[in-house]
């Protein structure tokens, strides 16, 4: 027996693809997210942004102290804050980006796990993609990295 699962095409952009962030962390874009997280069209892009919307807000608490510390130094973004650059862009932004897109792709793997019909279909995919707990892995990876912190914290008991 064959099984074919086709994926849904992703949906024309809304209105705005921008998911307006708080003014001090950058703005995100649903399609960029929608890509890196290989999020096809099953997710709706009304339920895209409010996943995404939960994921900025998520990433943005955890870096409530980064963000305190250098408002309080007087940089106006998380743009402004001094950092190396990849591709013409500011480290801490792309982290920024990874960490909330990481976020999201583990919402979306497991709100909509529920799609396959059976059992060994289940084990088979989780066999062969990252499970929701890498994704959440990658995320708390990438807001370590923002705030200088080792990614691995060992306490002997």
């Amino acid at each position: 027996m064959s099984a074919f699962i086709a994926a849904a095409p992703a949906k024309a952009a809304p209105e705005s693809d921008t998911l307006q962030n708080d003014g001090w962390f950058p703005d995100l874009s649903l399609s960029s997210l929608r890509l890196a997280g290989r999020i096809d069209g099953t997710v709706p892009t009304d339920r895209l942004r409010e996943l995404a919307k939960d994921a900025a807000l998520t990433v943005n608490a955890r870096l409530r102290e980064f963000r305190a510390g250098h408002q309080g130094a007087g940089f106006a973004s998380l743009l402004a804050v001094p950092s190396s650059r990849i591709d013409g862009e500011s480290r801490l932004a792309v982290l920024y980006r990874r960490a909330v897109a990481c976020l999201l792709k583990a919402d979306v793997i497991e709100r909509y796990r529920d799609f396959d019909s059976t059992d060994s279909g289940q084990r088979r995919a989780e066999d062969q993609e990252p499970g929701a707990d890498t994704w959440r892995r990658n995320a708390s990876w990438a807001v370590s990295d923002i705030n200088g912190q080792t990614r691995t914290v060992v306490e002997l008991i």
